[in-house]
């Protein structure tokens, strides 16, 4: 079940015109980072209720991805951390492909193992943890079918 309702884009123009060329290419513009491929999460606003959605690193291992919320290192999560916490229904766009999928936060020896294939897909993750003092959450997205 597709996430409906109202989208609002990001307030950020960098983020919103990645969005943007990610969804009207399906991937095939806009699919990296700095190299780096990238996927097009879309969440429900905790507060608004309304739909967002922001690139984020592509981290995938046999049909699952993680989604890591560390915001360049910065001392607080960023706003789509507490989307997911609050809404676990997300949907994912990997390329031509998207697929509804539910979010689970990682904590433990499962977190280390996706938090080590997030550092070696992109290797700032592990600055980032670095420079901030709080935990950077990693969620697990599975899809929904496979629940």
């Amino acid at each position: 079940m597709p996430l409906d309702g109202e989208y609002v884009p990001s307030p950020r123009e960098r983020v919103r015109e990645h969005v943007e060329l990610y969804e009207r290419t399906g991937g095939a513009e806009g699919g990296t980072l700095g190299g780096v491929p990238v996927i097009i999460l879309t969440s429900r606003g905790v507060k608004s209720g309304k739909v967002r959605k922001i690139p984020l690193m592509r981290v995938e291992h046999e049909g699952a991805y993680a989604v890591v919320a560390s915001m360049g290192g910065a001392p607080t999560h960023p706003l789509w951390y507490y989307n997911l916490k609050a809404h676990p229904h997300v949907q994912l766009q990997d390329g031509a492909h998207t697929w509804d999928m539910h979010a689970r936060e990682l904590t433990g020896a499962e977190k280390q193992q996706w938090w080590d294939r997030a550092v070696t897909t992109f290797p700032p993750y592990a600055e980032y943890q670095d420079k901030t003092d709080r935990e950077i959450p990693v969620f697990v997205l599975e899809r929904l079918e496979d629940q």
